[in-house]
C-alpha cells in the first residue's frame, strides 16, 4: 500500500481550482462547523464516521485529507482499513495553516429548537429535513418534516431535489449525521440551511414545535 504525502496549503489551493478531488476533513464536528474549507466533506470521529467516510467517497480517485494534527498517519491507517482508497495527500499544518494563508472559509449555522418554533409558523419556505434512519422518522418527527436518511445522500438526484428559495433547516438523533449532511449539501451548492443543534431529543422538549407520527408504518 502506498505511503501518503503531505501537501502545503498553497498546493491545495490550487489544486482545487483545477483538479477534480474529494476533501475529507476528520476534525471533530464542533470545530468543523465553525470553520472549513469550501467544499470539504465533515466527517468527524465520532461514531461510525470512518464508515460514513467509505460510502461518500467511493469511487473518488483524489482523495485529500485534513486531520488534526499528529493524527494524520493514524486517520489514513483507520480510514484504508475501512475501505477509503486513494487517499493521495494530507493537508500539512492542518486547517490552522489554511487559516495562515488567508484560504477561503465557509462554516455552518446552528439554531437551538426554540429558533425553530419561532420560524415555523412564519416562513412557507421552511422545510425541516430529518436525516434519520425511517424507524426513528416513523416513531415521531416534526410535522411536516422532510425524511431524507444520510444513507441515501449518495444519490445526488435525492439532494437537487431541493430548490433555492427553500429554506432547510436540518436535524438527526444527535448532530454528527447533521454535520455530513450540511457538508454535503453546501459541496453541491445548496448553502441556505442550518442545523438544529440537540438534533431531534432537543426538538422534543420544544413544546411548540408540533410532532407525529407514521401509525400505518408502525407494526
Amino acid at each position: 500500500m502506498s505511503a501518503f504525502s503531505f501537501i502545503s496549503p498553497a498546493e491545495l489551493q490550487e489544486k482545487l481550482k483545477s483538479v477534480d478531488i474529494t476533501l475529507i476533513d476528520t476534525r471533530p464536528s464542533a470545530e468543523f462547523s465553525i470553520g472549513f474549507v469550501p467544499g470539504s466533506l465533515g466527517i468527524g470521529p465520532d461514531g461510525r464516521y470512518d464508515s460514513w467516510a467509505a460510502t461518500y467517497t467511493e469511487g473518488s480517485t483524489n482523495i485529500n485529507l485534513i486531520t488534526p494534527l499528529g493524527e494524520e498517519a493514524s486517520t489514513v491507517e483507520r480510514l484504508r482499513k475501512a475501505g477509503v482508497r486513494n487517499i493521495s495527500a494530507v493537508l500539512e499544518g492542518g486547517f490552522e495553516a489554511w487559516q495562515n494563508i488567508g484560504g477561503p472559509v465557509d462554516l455552518l449555522i446552528e439554531v437551538d429548537p426554540d429558533e425553530l418554533a419561532m420560524d415555523l409558523p412564519h416562513d412557507p419556505h421552511l422545510i425541516v429535513v430529518d436525516l434519520r434512519s425511517p424507524i426513528e422518522y416513523n416513531e415521531s418527527h416534526v410535522t411536516g418534516a422532510q425524511n431524507l436518511p444520510l444513507a441515501e445522500m449518495t444519490d445526488l438526484a435525492t439532494i437537487a431535489n431541493f430548490e433555492e428559495f427553500q429554506n432547510l433547516y436540518i436535524h438527526c438523533g444527535g448532530g454528527q449525521r447533521s454535520v455530513i449532511a450540511a457538508s454535503l449539501l453546501k459541496r453541491q451548492g445548496i448553502h441556505n440551511l442550518r442545523i438544529i443543534t440537540g438534533g431531534f431529543p432537543a426538538i422534543k422538549e420544544e413544546k411548540r414545535i408540533p410532532l407525529e407520527k407514521e401509525v400505518s408504518k408502525l407494526n
